[in-house]
């Protein structure tokens, strides 16, 4: 069961560092570590978590020494068990006993969700956390998917939630006022979905507290009409893999193209200026990670495959949204 939550002022977090899981990723320490080192240099205060023979060279930055490491192949609800002193665990108790303003890990997700409810607690009246994943759109801040993986299966209550929060997040991490709020399924029409969406439609449409804009389809996720888009975790783990998916092949597609001979390189280096805004809001390193919704504090999710620039702006999001009181925020919005 997750502990009670007692939310610290905001002001208390400005003094305060951002716990890095530097054993965390695919790439870690390496990657984790020298985004660390570059969030500092800019100004953001970190501390490094992990067993300090295997971060190395932890490059001029403090660590908080532990014993273990939860692997990305291990099991979460065994793991957060059994390797309490683990990097993952110890960066969570950092954030709930006030010495750190945030967490980010690129490591085991289910583990990291685990040990972040478990240590730093469910806000009150939340049925759920759920995880909030920004969508590039190019002429607007980025629209919100929730949930994007942290719950296969869901009630109606939970997705009205899941829209409460992520409106409140949306607003305190982007300056969105007043989010409109889409639920994804097969078809506009509000007569369309499974029982699941059905009925959340009817529970959305009827509360006041959001703004609703009615059912949205997968081809609107990029760019989406709507500020948040919600959905169940695994329809929305699919969607978002779906996207990274397209978008890669798209990428790799135009590189074999502009690359196939002289007239194509050179018609490639006249487009790649106009080109590459657009891939660099495409990049999922450039938002660092995404948010779990509904605790206690604040913890950041980051790709597996996390680059030290992805760990950077982890790092200035995390703090951005613990001084902004995003969990305030979140906790005001979801009511009994």
């Amino acid at each position: 069961m997750a502990r009670a939550v007692s939310l610290r002022p905001v002001e208390e977090l400005a003094e305060l560092p951002v716990a890095i899981d530097a054993l965390g990723g695919d790439r870690s320490p390496a990657e984790i570590v020298a985004g660390a080192r570059a969030a500092q240099d800019a100004g953001i205060d970190v501390v490094l978590v992990g067993p300090p023979e295997l971060i190395g060279d932890p490059l001029g930055l403090p660590v908080v020494p532990c014993t273990e490491v939860i692997a990305m192949d291990d099991d979460p609800a065994t793991s957060i068990r059994t390797k309490k002193d683990s990097s993952l665990v110890v960066a969570a108790e950092l954030v709930r006993d006030g010495r750190a303003c945030a967490m980010v890990s690129a490591g085991n997700t289910g583990a990291t969700m685990g040990a972040a409810l478990l240590r730093m607690g469910r806000l009150p009246n939340v049925l759920r956390p759920c995880i909030a994943t920004p969508l590039p759109r190019f002429d607007a801040p980025p629209s919100i998917l929730a949930d994007a993986g942290a719950n296969a299966e869901c009630t109606p209550a939970m997705l009205v939630q899941f829209a409460q929060m992520a409106t409140a997040y949306a607003t305190s991490r982007f300056g969105t006022a007043e989010p409109t709020v889409g639920l994804l399924s097969i078809g506009e029409e509000s007569t369309k979905g499974t029982p699941l969406v059905k009925e959340t439609h009817e529970l959305l449409a009827a509360l006041e507290t959001v703004h609703f804009a009615g059912n949205v389809e997968g081809r609107d996720l990029l760019p989406s009409p709507v500020d948040v888009v919600v959905t169940d975790g695994f329809t929305g783990n699919v969607a978002l893999k779906t996207l990274e998916g397209a978008l890669k092949f798209i990428m790799a597609t135009l590189g074999t193209v502009i690359s196939a001979d002289d007239r194509s390189r050179e018609a490639g280096a006249v487009l790649l200026e106009g080109l590459l805004p657009y891939a660099a809001a495409l990049d999922p390193d450039g938002t660092g990670g995404a948010m779990l919704l509904g605790l206690g504090g604040v913890c950041m999710i980051s790709h597996g495959s996390s680059s030290a620039r992805a760990i950077h702006n982890a790092a200035r999001t995390g703090r951005e949204l613990a001084l902004a009181g995003a969990v305030h925020a979140i906790a005001a919005a979801v009511v009994a």
